[in-house]
């Protein structure tokens, strides 16, 4: 199936345009046909009013006289000038025709019949008398006329088309100018916002949200830039440990046990490329919109309780204690929630002062729960703490062991809060840090 042809606004509008004015012409024109066909029938009606007088006045002079043979001979002098006039009367009594005028053939005829009681003081003879008009040239005056007014009809909307052919093109200029101006952007420029003064004012609303979008795509694009370079970089550095470590121990014959402990290196290196690519998939994953696997009313407090329990080595190996507060229920992904509490949790364990004790704080809202992971510890700069959530980012790369950790865990966190339909926060002052996301409560 061959796709539909897009449509043209050009001709569209102009086939508008046509329609509307031959719909408009053509109801003029056949008001004024109308009235005219109107006037002209009030007119024949008071030409045969006029005529059917006129054979009265004749028929009462007639009578005056009494003589039927005078009455005759007036009307054939009368009627013999008239040739779009005819004329007859008859005997009621027998149908006998007393008078019968000879117009030409053909024509349109009107006609009107009335009985006309002749001689009525003796009893008097009932005649039934019919005129008729010609009106064959009127008929041919509203023909023409008809004609005429469909001519102007068509005529009219012909011009009107082409005007308005003629106005759409420059009405559709500006947005052809836009089309040159938004082909021209490209990656190199795309930071030159088009400028809405320069075009008309109908098209500020698209040129605003245009370069809102052009905004967007430029702050994608740059993290898109970043997020390859800080990707080469992760990558690079275990894959230049294995490299290094690979070419050494092929320099010269090895024991068994430095092989193995090279082999050992190498499959540390090779897990924490394991660990960024899932990472990163899962990363890619939620942007798409990957589905949920939703419990509906998961308690909150026992996933905490088990990422807790999953930690207790580490905790007891830092010197920490770990304490959950609050209760809270969620329609969530228990596994993604667990997740993020652990990226938090093990966060925390990190950068906690030692013998210090981290909590996991659950509260609630009018319409979300919060889960926050408190530790204390050295403060979050306040330039920082909006930076955390970003891909790679650490704010301070040199602290505690950072070569282990790739920057991906807060990411992780706030993908897994947007796939709730939730948000992430974070805040550091007076010696403890707070850093947690929100879901929405249970319905």
């Amino acid at each position: 199936m061959s796709p539909a042809r897009p449509h043209s606004i050009r001709n569209r509008l102009t086939s508008w345009f046509a329609a509307q004015a031959f719909f408009c012409l053509s109801v003029a024109c056949l008001a004024v046909y109308l009235v005219t066909a109107w006037s002209f029938g009030e007119k024949q009606d008071a030409e045969l009013d006029h005529k059917a007088q006129l054979v009265r006045h004749l028929l009462e002079e007639g009578e005056k006289d009494g003589d039927l043979s005078f009455l005759r001979h007036k009307l054939e002098d009368f009627f013999s000038l008239q040739d779009d006039v005819g004329l007859s009367i008859a005997r009621q009594s027998d149908g006998s025709v007393f008078f019968r005028s000879a117009p030409p053939a053909g024509g349109r005829w009107i006609q009107r019949d009335f009985v006309y009681t002749w001689g009525q003081a003796g009893g008097g003879t009932p005649l039934s008398i019919r005129i008729g008009i010609d009106v064959a040239r009127d008929v041919v005056l509203l023909r023409r006329l008809a004609w005429t007014l469909l001519a102007a009809a068509v005529l009219g909307t012909l011009l009107v088309s082409l005007t308005g052919a003629h106005l759409v093109r420059r009405g559709l200029r500006p947005l052809e100018a836009l089309a040159e101006r938004t082909a021209a952007l490209t990656p190199d420029h795309i930071n030159r916002p088009i400028d809405a003064s320069a075009f008309a004012r109908e098209l500020h609303p698209w040129i605003t949200q245009f370069n809102a979008l052009l905004l967007r795509v430029q702050k994608a694009y740059v993290q898109l830039e970043s997020f390859n370079a800080d990707v080469a970089h992760e990558l690079r550095t275990p894959l230049a440990n294995l490299i290094g470590s690979t070419e050494l121990a092929l320099s010269r014959p090895r024991p068994n046990d430095e092989l193995q402990a090279v082999l050992a290196s190498n499959l540390e290196e090779v897990g924490r490329l394991s660990g960024i690519v899932t990472d990163m998939l899962f990363l890619s994953q939620a942007e798409r919109g990957a589905p949920l696997r939703v419990k509906a009313g998961t308690s909150l407090a026992a996933q905490a309780r088990d990422v807790i329990d999953f930690h207790d080595a580490m905790l007891e190996e830092a010197g920490l204690a770990a304490v959950v507060t609050g209760e809270a229920v969620a329609d969530v992904d228990a596994s993604l929630v667990r997740r993020a509490l652990s990226n938090l949790l093990g966060n925390a364990i990190r950068f906690a002062a030692p013998a210090s004790r981290i909590g996991i704080e659950i509260g609630t809202g009018p319409d979300e729960a919060t889960l926050t992971v408190v530790n204390r510890g050295a403060p979050i700069a306040a330039e920082t703490l909006p930076r955390l959530f970003e891909r790679f980012y650490r704010a301070d790369p040199a602290r505690d062991r950072s070569a282990r950790h790739h920057g991906l865990g807060l990411s992780i966190v706030e993908a897994i809060a947007r796939m709730h339909g939730g948000r992430v926060f974070a805040s550091s002052a007076n010696g403890e840090t707070r850093i947690g996301f929100a879901v929405p409560l249970a319905r």
